[in-house]
């Protein structure tokens, strides 16, 4: 295949050769070539790695389905309270609206996802079985990574732990685990299951944090020295950790460090909260960091509209980026800073300049979008994009392209 007339990471028109799956060779755009083969016509738009989405709850999504007003209350349990009284009473059943979400974030450009899948003692394997079918259904489109993720936390619920089990022993990629403080209020019992199961099933673990301040940075300090203990450096990922930064500079720089040094991976959903870690300086030290969408208007909050390249402009806009640099690097955060999330044959991210993933030898995840640079796609996120998978074009103008 020839991807011609493109601009990579916003460079020189060039044409674009893949052999398989992979880019195998770039060459300066020439107008006069008779290619052969099959062609996808750039037009001068400009070529981007594809979008990993490294944090999305596919299973509570209400993406496609009427509008409602929100109706939960503050704090986690009373969310996941709200999301229990009305998941089962949606307009479409749960299987087509999480297949359906899927597919409308592979036509925006996104082609590596790691989902959440709830699993507790009220919806059992049910949110995870509808997270599976749709993974299935598009495995030619995407990779799909599935956390089980214990959102009713895991002690507070008795049988959390046999349905978490269960789920990995079906194929789970990631155990989550959730604000071992606050929630089940026994941060040494629940990150002993988590990493317990970790273990023995041999997954990688998702910490999502929401604790504030100092209790951050307690729980955070757990998990570092189980991870240390456990030799699992590569295997681990805090998810939000809003305030991480909030309690010093000294602190924010030890825990940067820290990850750093154990290979701690950091998945933001671009919030819009202060007392974060400096995205600048997560970066600048190789840690890997990837950006999610978080939930997808569902009973949780009603944003979320599964487009990545909306997502990387709120990265940028929460962080306060104004040079094209940074909002580049919001970019390759979002693209291959996932990747290197979910596969560690992608390397981390080699400070705020680094513009990887369209080399020779890369895998052909690409996007294509309209733009007059990577920056103003970002401002701009438009909509003429065509989308490939492992060098096959899955997706044109917004709309699957069916094989």
């Amino acid at each position: 295949m020839l991807i011609r007339d493109v601009r990579p990471w916003g460079g020189e028109r060039s044409d674009v050769e893949l052999s398989g799956d992979r880019i195998a060779a770039i060459r300066p755009h020439d107008p006069a070539a008779q290619p052969t083969g099959e062609v996808v016509e750039g037009r001068g738009r400009l070529l981007l790695p594809s979008f990993s989405d490294v944090h999305v709850h596919l299973d509570s999504t209400r993406i496609g389905l009427p509008f409602r007003p929100h109706t939960g209350g503050p704090g986690v349990w009373t969310m996941m309270l709200n999301d229990r009284e009305n998941w089962r009473t949606a307009e479409v059943p749960l299987d087509e609206r999480v297949a359906g979400t899927l597919e409308r974030m592979i036509t925006r450009g996104t082609t590596r996802v790691r989902s959440y899948a709830q699993v507790d003692v009220d919806c059992k394997l049910e949110k995870f079985d509808a997270v599976v079918a749709a993974k299935e259904k598009f495995a030619d489109l995407a990779e799909v990574q599935i956390m089980t993720f214990p959102q009713a936390g895991i002690l507070r619920e008795k049988g959390t732990t046999d349905y978490l089990e269960a789920s990995l022993k079906a194929g789970a990629d990631v155990i989550g685990g959730i604000d071992p403080c606050t929630l089940d209020k026994d941060p040494k019992g629940h990150l002993d299951v988590v990493f317990g199961l970790a273990e023995k099933y041999q997954v990688e673990v998702d910490i999502h944090l929401h604790e504030p301040g100092h209790l951050g940075v307690f729980s955070t300090d757990l998990v570092l020295e189980r991870t240390r203990a456990l030799g699992m450096q590569g295997k681990v990922t805090m998810s939000h950790a809003y305030e991480l930064g909030s309690v010093s500079e000294s602190v924010s720089r030890r825990i940067i460090d820290d990850f750093a040094e154990l290979d701690i991976a950091m998945a933001t959903v671009a919030p819009p909260a202060r007392g974060q870690l400096s995205l600048v300086a997560l970066t600048e030290a190789g840690v890997r960091v990837g950006l999610g969408e978080d939930g997808q208007r569902d009973y949780w909050s009603p944003y979320g509209n599964c487009d990545m390249l909306d997502r990387t402009w709120q990265l940028a806009f929460t962080n306060n980026f104004r040079r094209d640099d940074l909002i580049e690097m919001s970019l390759a955060v979002a693209t291959v800073g996932g990747a290197s999330i979910m596969s560690h044959d992608v390397a981390r991210l080699a400070g705020v300049a680094d513009r990887p993933g369209l080399a020779v030898g890369d895998r052909a995840d690409l996007l294509l979008v309209d733009g007059e640079t990577p920056a103003s796609a970002v401002m701009d996120r438009g909509s003429d994009r065509t989308v490939l998978h492992d060098g096959v074009v899955v997706a044109d103008q917004l709309a699957l392209v069916r094989r």
